[in-house]
Parts: structure tokens; C-alpha cells; sequence
């Protein structure tokens, strides 16, 4: 950004700046529809607030930098705030923070020794939607958006579909509720759900969102309530305003968000007391890399003062409270370049675009490569080679493209036209039925033998450690195996065929102790012990590995179950019946069972000795058990147990796992970083418990 001297250029400069942004921020408030990253919005943002501070001549008051929000929609009754929601002033770095926090001592006369303790409350900034939700002696009566911080829109019914908000407040202890009250929120989307949704709007070859902030605001403000329903929103609540005199206001933040939660309002369970500005800067520092464990997307985190009473001193700008701020991490969304695409074949055929980008840093990582998901996806969004484009990655999500940034296209991005080939086996790409991809239906392709037998080998289905990528690569190479079935005769001596050296695919094994052939021939043990022992494995992992359409872990896991040995699934006629399957399920089951290679390589897998029979239902086992018959939902990570174990135990001593808390479940098994659940479970009163806890009812059974 090249740095502007004369008051004529910062003019012009300024006006350019605002008359983007006014653009970008319809785009993202009012269509849900945003054309750049967040961090190409910030910068901008940025750069006119710099341009301003140091022409304040040039300030006017219909500035994007003196604005909240955006003028909300006309589809909804429009609703006058009765006091205003602002917005924030960002910090994006420790010098802003340093900063922020030096004014608020200016002001307040504090010393340096009250400085390092005045108590900030930190919150972990949720990316959703504010809203602000009215209570008349108890009872959810109307909620809003913020909108431009004036008016917002009437969003009542919609709001009225998320489960976590209460319809109607908890008395406290002495049976109180305010008469009138304001609660200020955020409504967000569940990365799982988002995540959910995404993939079937793809598959169906419609539309997906940009982002989690983009689908939470339009399930919103969807004009039927039971399609907003049907998306899992969730909320989180982080301030109150009371209008009784004769129920007292809180007197510090942190008991105003405890009174939340005692009237039965979610309020997120990270929110921390921190002293001084060190103590805030340690906080946001903790939860950099932690918050990507959550199931919401966090883009930073919200200080505000702690002493109320305070507030009205330090007082507030047209758009921000000078007693609170946002510390920003650095986007999970950049713009880059895409230098070309590349096309991956996958296990059952289908052939995924991939683009090739000029490396970007994302939520702590180079990002050199990014998802296209399909060519439908190509099509919808007019992706081209060379074309500057906005890439997302939010944790564990797998890095893709979220859309073109058109006024960047150089006059000549390359057109991407979809293969008519396999980019592997050469063979005739087809599409089956309706469905959206493109597929190699040459079941002996390479890569697709490739991708399945990393599949086989994965730690969910038949968790073979040492047969990595690399191996299976080379072992296929070779001719060593071309099915499953195959790895199950290989040796010791078969393996020294691929003169194995490196030794980081097994992790207890350190370079330099011993000579490489000793080291290769350990190597090489170690591998056929576990293919070995892989022929122990359950049922429901069998099922999964053989990569059945449709067939993920959970229904393995009911086939399993339900019918009790391979022979009895393979015979099943009743299979749309059972629970969670459906007919999709029925047929891809039916049909896999059907073809006549799957069904020898089922008695070739029988023949080597692999597990064909599921266990006695748990609850016959441990009748007296004190889990059999509970229901347990599992949210964090625990000190010891990874969720597969944790979720195996329980079955095994006959109790049920859930996905979502209700009244009928009978105990929450938390750990770190325990998300909405939580909140839920303790809503609703179940028996919140950790691992150790679990662990004595395990030794109690």
C-alpha cells in the first residue's frame, strides 16, 4: 500500500475506498453473497481508517468507517431498535491492543499497579449473526437483526425455531424473572451442520454458502420458519439490558453473563476474567490454535471492561464503544492466485477438481492446493486458470474455493473444460443417473485401487499401521496386491521387495540405532503383526473398509448390529427397514452384494480368516451394566480416550451414542474445549460427566 502525502490523492483515495466498501458490505450483509475474503474486506477497511485519521478533515458522516452494519432487508417487517447495536473497533494485533488499552488507563487515571488489574471479560468472537431478542415478564415476545444498528428485521418466527433459545426465561432462585428485558446474540451454524449441508447442496448441484457467517444469516431469514428449522442453528447469548426497577442491572459483565445463564440462556462457556492487558493477550494467544477443536468458527475474541459503571465514562463513537474491542486473527479466508487445476481420481471413481494455487497462509498453514468439489462447481462459480480467487480453511476443513474476484480476471484466464478421460487410466468418463460427478468406471484404474486400499487400511475401518500412502503405493507398483484380499498374503520376505529405509511411518521406531537391514526387516514384521491382527477387528469395521455407497461408520455399525454376521447382510431382504436407512442405503447395499467380484472377495476374506460375525447385543452382556440402556452424547477431546474408543465402550457395555442432547439423554461425557452441547446439557439438567467419572462407571459395570 503505497503511502499517500497530498490531501487531493487521499480524496480521491477515500472515496474509492468507500464506494467499495459500501459494495462489499451489501454484498455480505444485505445478499449474503460476499465477492472478497475477510481479509481483503479488513485491509480495505483498514486503510480508509488510516486515511482518515490522518486527513480528519475528510471524515464525513456517511463514512463506511461511522456506519453499523447495513440498511436491512425490505422481505422483512422492519423494527426500530431501542438501544442501538453497535458495532466493534478492531485490534488485529498486540500494538492494537497495547493501544486500546493505553486509552482506557488515559482515561480511567489509572496507575501502573491498578493498570495490571483492571479486569477485562474475554469472549471468543463468534462469526454469525447479532441479533437482539426482547423478553416481556419471561416471554420471548420479539428478536431482531442488527441491521444498520437502528433498524433491524423482524426475524421472531425464525428465531423461535432454534432449540438452544428459550421461548420462556428460567426463574431464578427466588422465583424471579425481569419484567423486561433485552438479550443481545449471535445466531451461528454449527461447522458439523455447515459442513453437512454444503455437501448435499453440492452433490445435488446447487448453490453452496461462502461460509458458516453467510448460511447462519440466510436460514435466518428464510421466509418459511420450517426451513430455517430444518438448519440446526444455534445461538449464543453475551449481553443483557434490563428495564425493571425493581430487578438490579449487574454491576459487572461477568455476573450479567452469569445471570444469562441462570435464566436459561446458552451463553458460550470459554468467556474468561482476565487482569490487565497482559492477561487479555495471554487469553487470545490461548485459544489461536484451540479454537479450531470447536464446532463454531471463532475469527477472534471480544474484551470488554468488566465494570459496568464504567461504561458510561469511557463512553462510546458513532460506531463503537470505547470500552470494548475485537482482537482479530488473521482470516482463514485469503485472495491468491489459481495457477492451474488438476483432476484426482477417488476410491469409488469419481474424479474431483483440484485447484493449484500460488501459496497462501491459512489458519496457520500453506495452502498450495484447494477443493473444487465438482464441475457443476466450476461452472457455478466461473472459475478460470489465472483468475485471483478467495480460498477458506477453518481447522480440520479441507481447503476450497469459495468464489472468483471478477474485477481481478485477466483477459486471458483459461476456460476450464471438464475430461472427457480418466486422467489416470485413459478410460471414458461417464455420469450415472443424476448425479452431479464425473466417474471412471474402470474398476481395475489405478488410482481408484489406490484411494481404496488407503481406505481398507485407515484407522476407522480394518487400522493396519505401516501401510501408508507410500507403501500401498509401491506395493501396487509391484503387483504385490491388487485387492484387498491381497495384503493378506503377504510376507516378510514379499516385503523386503520394496527395500523399506524409512522408518516415519512407524512410531516407535527411531533412526541410527541399529543397521538399515535390521531396521527394514523389523519394519517389515511389524507390518505383516498388524495385518495379522486386523483380522480381529468387528464387524462394522469390515463393512466400512469394503466401502459400500452410503455405508459410513454409524450404519455399519446398525447392519452390523441389526443382522449379526456378513452371510445374514449379504441375504438381508428387509434392509429399507432398518432404522436409518432408507432406500438409498437398501439399494447401494443390495447392489455391492450383488456383483460377483465383491462377493469372492468376501469369501477370499473369509478364507484368510478375517472376523464375519458381530458380537452379542452389549445390553444381553451387561445386563447389571450401569451404562447399559443409557444414552450418552460426547462433546470436547479427552485426556486419554479418542471418540471411536470412548464410543466403542460405551456399546460394548449396552449403552447408546447420540449426536445431539435431548431430555432422553442420560449423560453428557465432556472434555476440553466442550462446545453448545454443554450448554445444552446443562440447560436441560443432564448428568454431566469427564473421563475419569466415566471411567468408574466402566469399573462399576
Amino acid at each position: 500500500m503505497q503511502l499517500i502525502e497530498k490531501r487531493d490523492d487521499a480524496a480521491s483515495r477515500i472515496e474509492a475506498l468507500r464506494s467499495q466498501i459500501e459494495h462489499h458490505r451489501f454484498l455480505y450483509y444485505v445478499l449474503d453473497k460476499p465477492d472478497v475474503s475477510d481479509g481483503e474486506f479488513d485491509r480495505l477497511f483498514r486503510e480508509l481508517q488510516d486515511l482518515e485519521a490522518r486527513f480528519p478533515d475528510l471524515v464525513t458522516t456517511n463514512s463506511p468507517t461511522q456506519k453499523v452494519g447495513a440498511v436491512p432487508s425490505t422481505e422483512f417487517k422492519q423494527v426500530k431498535h431501542e438501544i442501538p447495536l453497535l458495532s466493534l473497533s478492531n485490534a488485529m494485533s498486540d500494538e492494537d491492543l497495547d493501544k486500546w488499552s493505553d486509552r482506557i488507563v488515559r482515561t480511567l487515571e489509572a496507575s501502573p499497579e491498578e493498570a495490571g488489574q483492571i479486569a477485562f471479560v474475554c469472549e471468543l468472537k463468534i462469526d454469525g449473526l447479532s441479533i437482539a431478542v426482547k423478553y416481556e415478564n419471561g416471554v420471548l415476545v420479539r428478536g431482531a437483526t442488527r441491521g444498520s444498528g437502528d433498524v433491524g428485521e423482524d426475524v421472531t418466527l425464525n428465531l423461535k425455531t432454534i432449540s438452544v433459545l428459550p421461548q420462556k426465561l428460567t426463574p431464578l432462585a427466588d422465583g424471579s424473572v425481569p419484567k423486561s428485558m433485552e438479550v443481545r446474540g449471535e445466531v451461528y451454524f454449527p461447522l458439523s451442520s455447515f459442513n453437512e449441508l454444503n455437501a448435499a447442496l453440492a452433490n445435488d448441484g446447487l448453490p453452496t454458502f461462502a461460509n458458516p457467517r453467510n448460511a447462519a444469516s440466510g436460514s435466518l431469514r428464510q421466509k418459511d420458519p420450517r426451513v430455517t428449522a430444518r438448519r440446526r442453528l444455534a445461538l449464543w447469548a453475551y449481553f443483557v439490558y434490563i428495564s425493571d426497577p425493581h430487578f438490579a442491572e449487574p454491576k459487572t459483565h461477568a455476573e450479567s453473563l452469569d445471570l444469562l445463564a441462570q435464566l436459561g440462556l446458552p451463553v458460550e462457556p470459554s468467556c474468561s476474567v482476565a487482569y490487565g492487558i497482559d492477561g487479555v493477550k495471554q487469553y487470545c494467544s490461548s485459544w489461536f490454535e484451540k479454537r479450531h477443536l470447536l464446532d463454531y468458527q471463532t475469527d477472534g475474541v471480544v474484551i470488554k471492561l468488566n465494570d459496568r459503571a464504567l461504561w458510561p465514562h469511557l463512553g462510546a463513537t458513532a460506531h463503537s464503544p470505547r470500552w470494548a474491542v475485537a482482537f482479530k486473527y488473521p482470516p482463514d479466508e485469503e485472495d491468491t492466485l489459481l495457477e492451474g487445476i488438476e483432476f484426482e481420481v477417488g476410491r469409488t471413481g469419481a474424479v474431483t477438481p483440484v485447484a493449484q494455487l500460488r501459496p497462501v497462509q491459512l489458519a496457520g498453514t500453506t495452502v498450495k492446493r484447494a477443493s473444487l468439489h465438482n464441475f457443476e462447481q466450476i461452472r457455478r462459480l466461473d472459475v478460470r486458470i489465472g483468475d485471483t480467487v478467495v480460498v477458506r480453511k477453518a481447522g480440520e476443513i479441507i481447503p476450497e474455493v469459495l468464489r472468483v474476484v471478477m474485477e481481478k480476471r485477466p483477459a486471458d484466464a483459461q476456460a476450464v473444460e471438464p475430461p472427457t478421460q480418466c486422467p489416470v487410466c485413459a478410460s471414458k468418463l461417464e455420469r450415472i443417473g443424476t448425479e452431479v460427478a464425473l466417474r471412471c468406471t474402470n474398476p481395475s484404474c489405478p488410482a481408484q485401487l489406490q484411494r481404496r486400499m488407503e481406505h481398507w487400511v485407515s484407522r476407522n475401518c480394518m487400522d493396519i499401521e505401516g501401510l501408508g500412502s507410500v507403501v500401498l503405493a509401491k506395493l501396487l507398483e509391484l503387483n504385490l496386491i491388487n485387492d484387498p484380499a491381497d495384503l493378506y498374503t503377504l510376507t516378510q520376505e514379499s516385503l523386503s521387495l520394496l527395500k523399506l529405509q524409512k522408518l516415519d511411518e512407524m512410531p516407535d521406531q527411531k533412526p541410527n540405532q541399529k543397521s538399515a537391514k535390521k531396521r527394514s526387516t523389523k519394519f517389515e514384521d511389524k507390518i505383516v503383526q498388524n495385518i495379522e491382527a486386523s483380522k480381529q477387528r468387528p464387524l462394522e469395521n469390515l463393512l466400512s473398509a469394503l466401502g459400500i455407497r452410503h455405508v459410513g461408520t454409524s450404519m455399519a455399525e446398525a447392519l452390523a448390529q441389526r443382522y449379526g454376521s456378513m452371510q445374514e447382510i449379504m441375504a438381508a431382504t428387509d434392509l429399507h427397514s432398518l432404522e436409518g436407512a432408507g432406500p438409498a442405503v437398501a439399494e447401494a447395499v443390495r447392489e455391492f452384494f450383488s456383483h460377483p467380484e465383491n462377493r469372492e472377495l468376501i469369501h477370499k476374506l473369509e478364507e484368510f480368516g478375517l472376523n464375519m460375525k458381530g458380537t452379542e447385543p452389549a445390553v444381553k452382556q451387561v445386563a447389571n451394566s450401569a451404562i447399559g440402556g443409557k444414552s450418552f452424547v460426547l462433546t470436547g477431546t479427552l485426556p486419554s480416550l479418542d471418540r471411536t474408543e470412548a464410543e466403542k465402550l460405551i456399546k460394548a457395555h449396552g449403552g447408546k451414542v447420540s449426536s445431539s442432547v435431548s431430555k432422553k439423554t442420560d449423560f453428557l461425557l465432556a472434555g476440553e474445549s466442550a462446545g453448545s452441547k454443554l450448554s445444552k446439557a446443562q440447560e436441560l439438567g443432564i448428568t454431566v460427566i469427564d473421563e475419569a467419572r466415566f471411567k468408574e462407571l466402566l469399573e462399576g459395570s
